[in-house]
């Protein structure tokens, strides 16, 4: 018999059905993954049809429950379509993870294209408020769930050469707290996972650059990542390790939260320059 127990353990998330976006790859196919280990049924999201395909017989292969559904997260019509889908093929909805976001050019605001800071905005966060927009009367109709936005340190602090970026990820962390306040009453818990330097590639961004750009790119946020009190990147197990516990109910008594994964980077300074 284990004396701890963890034999008889309840899988945290068991039957919940659980809307993940940008699932096609780093942190949201790990989110995917572990909330599939905890007894999840998946809806699964992303623009890489490919990507999202894959986690989806990755998570099937494993004995899971999954469905992937293509999803512009800043498209409404495409938002409402993934909710729906969600709704008919599992019967409703317990937890939305908005996970989907992309980095944007590295240039300082004054050579900014606005099309691309649109970019920026309408995937991280309006893509969060349209899936929150469509997902919670689903969630309510079940009699409460959960929603986590993975949100970044860079919503919390100024950081080099991302005024989109830092901009979208501090209005998804206080649209986090507002929407804790209104649907607290109605039993939806709302919360943040803000992840520092993460070893993945958001969005391909650095895949598609020149080899020698690609390099420096990488040596670059390592070197910044090692500055920080755990000196290293995340993996991006760590950080679905934290989502998965603000879907569950072990995180119960938690709203409005905002958590930082991101090995002490925001306790201290951080002389990177990118």
């Amino acid at each position: 018999m284990d004396p701890f127990g963890s034999e008889m353990r309840t899988p945290r998330l068991r039957g919940r059905v659980v809307v993940v976006t940008g699932a096609a790859g780093g942190i949201g196919r790990a989110v995917a993954l572990m909330a599939a280990g905890e007894g999840a049924r998946l809806v699964l999201a992303d623009v890489d049809r490919g990507g999202g395909e894959e986690t989806a017989r990755a998570l099937s292969g494993g004995g899971g429950e999954a469905l992937f559904v293509p999803c512009d997260v800043s498209d409404a019509a495409q938002v409402r379509h993934l909710m729906d889908e969600a709704s008919r093929h599992f019967g409703g909805l317990d937890v939305l993870v908005n996970n989907a976001g992309i980095a944007g050019d590295a240039v300082p605001l004054h050579d900014l294209d606005p099309d691309a800071w649109d970019r920026v905005i309408a995937v991280n966060l309006r893509g969060p408020f349209l899936c929150a927009k469509y997902a919670l009367p689903l969630l309510m109709r079940g009699g409460g769930g959960v929603i986590v936005n993975v949100a970044s340190t860079y919503g919390l602090i100024g950081a080099p050469l991302a005024p989109a970026y830092c901009a979208s990820k501090g209005g998804l962390v206080n649209l986090t707290r507002q929407l804790a306040v209104d649907y607290g009453g109605r039993g939806v818990r709302v919360n943040a996972v803000c992840p520092g330097y993460v070893d993945t590639d958001m969005g391909g961004h650095r895949a598609r650059l020149p080899e020698a750009e690609r390099q420096a790119a990488q040596q670059r946020r390592e070197a910044n990542a090692a500055r920080q009190p755990l000196g290293r990147q995340a993996h991006a197990d760590e950080i679905a390790r934290a989502v998965v516990f603000l879907a569950s109910g072990d995180s119960s008594f938690m709203t409005g939260s905002v958590v930082t994964v991101d090995g002490g980077c925001t306790a201290t300074f951080n002389h990177g320059t990118g």
